[in-house]
């Protein structure tokens, strides 16, 4: 009975871990990013959590797919100034308008909520001081193209 009980908590944890994120930290990383060109600005996507692990869903900037929300990863893109919409979905569409200037880091961390069905994924803005910290302890998941 014990062995089992070993068994259900070690297939617990390890489907856990395998939904997260297993890149190298923001900190091992963050040099090796190409530098800003001037009169384009960045957007890093995050998300802190590991709750909801399983729920991945696209994340897609102006309608262009550019990542996954990934537990405890990041990833980044730069592109030029204007407005731009990130959308999640799960049952439902998850919406965030922003407006990206010159030169301009913009964090955007990626929240879970409960669903009916399954967790909701949504963006949110967050200020750069806060997003700066919270990314920290993300690890590098390479953005698609």
């Amino acid at each position: 009975m014990k062995a089992r009980s070993y068994l259900f908590h070690f297939l617990s944890v390890s489907l856990l871990l395998a939904g997260c994120a297993t890149g190298p930290k923001f900190m091992e990383v963050a040099s090796t990013f190409n530098k800003l060109v001037p009169e384009e600005g960045r957007i890093y996507i995050y998300r802190t959590t590991v709750l909801g692990s399983a729920v991945q869903p696209e994340v897609k900037l102006n309608g262009e797919v550019i990542g996954r929300a990934v537990p405890s990863g990041f990833f980044y893109v730069d592109r030029t100034p204007g407005n731009y919409e990130i959308l999640t979905s799960t049952e439902v569409d998850r919406k965030l308008s922003f407006t990206l200037d010159k030169g301009e880091a913009r964090y955007v961390r990626l929240n879970i909520s409960m669903g009916f069905f399954v967790g909701h994924v949504y963006p949110e803005l967050v200020e750069p001081a806060v997003g700066e910290k919270e990314i920290q302890d993300c690890s590098y998941v390479r953005p698609q193209k």
